[in-house]
């Protein structure tokens, strides 16, 4: 079929092009591509702030998937009515047409086709090779030097370069000048849909995704509501001291299949912005996700509160800065909180400064939002069931900061409950607990190979809270001020409570003891900031 697209950030806005319905091509060969993820990229952005006289620049290559010679031919028909009539007589089709049909010849490669991919990806090394690229070995998508100081992400024909010195970056762009067209940004400015503004001087980079809500809320037909909505899912105040928790079932009329089509389009469009962006809003996107086959009344309920709370909050941006380049973890669960005794779980991975050394909260590389596949037993085993999958997430990351070349201590991992502290830790003689064993032993193993520290903190000060419940309004936005960049706005948290240091260089009374003044901090600071953006938004 015949695609037309507008591309603003191409040198060609606008583009048409030819695709191949390759699901109907019959081809046995491999056609998996190494291509990079955004985690890996921010990993890359924080490189380049923590390491001296680092910059970054984006390139891009035109045609990457049509310049490839296939090895071998593949065919294909398209009827003669779908060519516009200058293409049909440019080219007299008329001529070669069987019956209404024009049977094309595939030479290389074309959009559509499995193995295009892969096959530009193996001719990109074959020619990189000579001048000392290669593939990292563990990390898709991340490329290095056998000697000089850059590296850069692929993700499909878009290059971001970290590089020392613009002559290495030079080395790379004439390198692939040579066998591809180009078109280069020095500012590193936009990058896979992303928008980066960089602070060189000060070593920060924020990125953000402007307009990208206002194209979803248009894509949907979405009417806003006139009041502010601060929290992307219904809160339900916990009720404490009951003696009975009831599980909540929903008993709205189940959707159309139209409306369940509509609801895995919102989940699909707002879950690549949250994974980008915006974390605060991952809980209420894989809440959504987890009932879009069976979609009820209160699925599109949830749906339009995720889609006004984006409309009163667009546009957010998450902003990182120079560190000691060491991944931290908060891990985080929440006990039968999701239905069918299903509980879920939660994770927050930043880079940090190296322990003892006083640590402030960067922005997030990765967060994780999920309902544990098993029942667990006790609200203890889903937290070490969290510790586990979050453990599990943080080991590659691990190797791809070791393989640029930043060692890693023991990782810190986070939790706020002391009994899976305990057991992971191997300080509490287990019992009734031993069943979690089988599960989450790896963890216990990493915990004793030194690659992991799992650490007790309060849960007022483990973020990786945030995506394991429903929360109200004033804990969202301390949560959106703490880890997301708001230039405009009150900054709760930081500048105003210093994050705790590693669990070795305080007391655990005086944690106690600042928790409890920053618990209050917030509540008031938080209360002052729902009036300021209600009064703004009135004026």
């Amino acid at each position: 079929k015949i695609v037309c697209d507008y591309k603003p950030n191409k040198t060609e806005k606008e583009r048409v092009r030819l695709t191949v319905g390759g699901d109907k091509l019959d081809y046995s060969g491999e056609v998996a591509t190494s291509t990079a993820d955004i985690t890996t990229f921010k990993i890359l952005i924080n490189s380049t702030l923590s390491t001296k006289q680092a910059e970054m620049m984006m390139m891009d290559i035109k045609n990457y998937y049509l310049g490839t010679p296939l090895p071998t031919f593949e065919y294909m028909r398209m009827p003669l009515a779908r060519f516009p009539d200058e293409i049909i007589q440019k080219y007299g089709l008329n001529k070669i047409a069987v019956d209404g049909w024009v049977y094309i010849e595939i030479r290389k490669g074309m959009y559509g086709l499995k193995q295009a991919g892969l096959l530009a990806n193996q001719l990109l090394q074959k020619r990189l090779a000579p001048y000392g690229y290669f593939p990292s070995r563990h990390t898709a998508g991340l490329w290095l030097h056998k000697t000089r100081q850059i590296a850069f992400t692929l993700i499909v024909d878009d290059f971001a370069v970290k590089y020392v010195g613009r002559e290495n970056a030079e080395h790379l762009r004439n390198a692939l000048l040579r066998s591809y067209e180009l078109t280069t940004d020095w500012t590193a400015s936009v990058y896979s849909g992303m928008t980066l503004k960089w602070d060189y001087h000060n070593r920060t980079c924020d990125i953000s995704m402007p307009g990208y809500v206002s194209n979803v809320l248009s894509k949907f037909q979405h009417t806003t509501t006139k009041q502010p909505q601060h929290t992307p899912s219904k809160y339900i105040a916990p009720s404490y001291g009951a003696k009975t928790q009831y599980a909540t079932t929903d008993e709205t009329p189940p959707l159309s299949q139209k409306g369940c089509l509509q609801i895995q389009k919102i989940s699909g469009s707002t879950l690549f912005y949250a994974r980008t962006v915006d974390p605060t809003i991952l809980m209420a996107v894989n809440d959504i996700a987890t009932e879009q086959t069976h979609a009820t009344e209160k699925t599109q309920a949830a749906a339009d509160q995720l889609l006004d709370y984006l409309a009163t909050h667009p546009d957010a941006t998450i902003r990182y800065h120079a560190s000691d380049m060491i991944l931290h973890i908060h891990s985080d669960a929440s006990y039968l909180s999701v239905s069918k005794a299903r509980s879920r779980l939660g994770g927050l991975f930043y880079c940090g400064n190296k322990p003892p050394k006083q640590d402030t909260l960067n922005g997030s590389i990765h967060n994780v939002a999920a309902v544990i596949k098993n029942v667990v037993a006790s609200a203890a085993e889903a937290e070490v069931g969290a510790c586990f999958h979050n453990a599990q997430s943080g080991a590659p990351l691990r190797v791809t900061l070791i393989e640029l070349g930043h060692k890693q201590p023991a990782t810190p991992l986070r939790t706020d409950n002391s009994t899976a502290f305990g057991i992971l830790n191997e300080t509490i003689k287990q019992k009734r607990s031993k069943a979690m064993d089988m599960r989450y032993h790896w963890l216990k193993d990493r915990v004793r190979q030194k690659q992991f520290d799992v650490y007790w903190r309060p849960g007022t000060e483990n973020l990786g809270d945030l995506h394991t419940k429903h929360q109200s309004a004033q804990y969202q936005i301390n949560m959106r001020q703490n880890i997301l960049h708001q230039a405009n706005c009150l900054n709760v948290l930081r500048g105003c409570i210093k994050p705790l240091p590693h669990p070795q260089a305080r007391t655990h009374a005086n944690t106690l003891g600042q928790t409890l003044t920053a618990t209050r901090l917030r509540d008031v600071l938080a209360r002052v900031h729902v009036k300021h953006i209600q009064n703004m938004n009135m004026n």
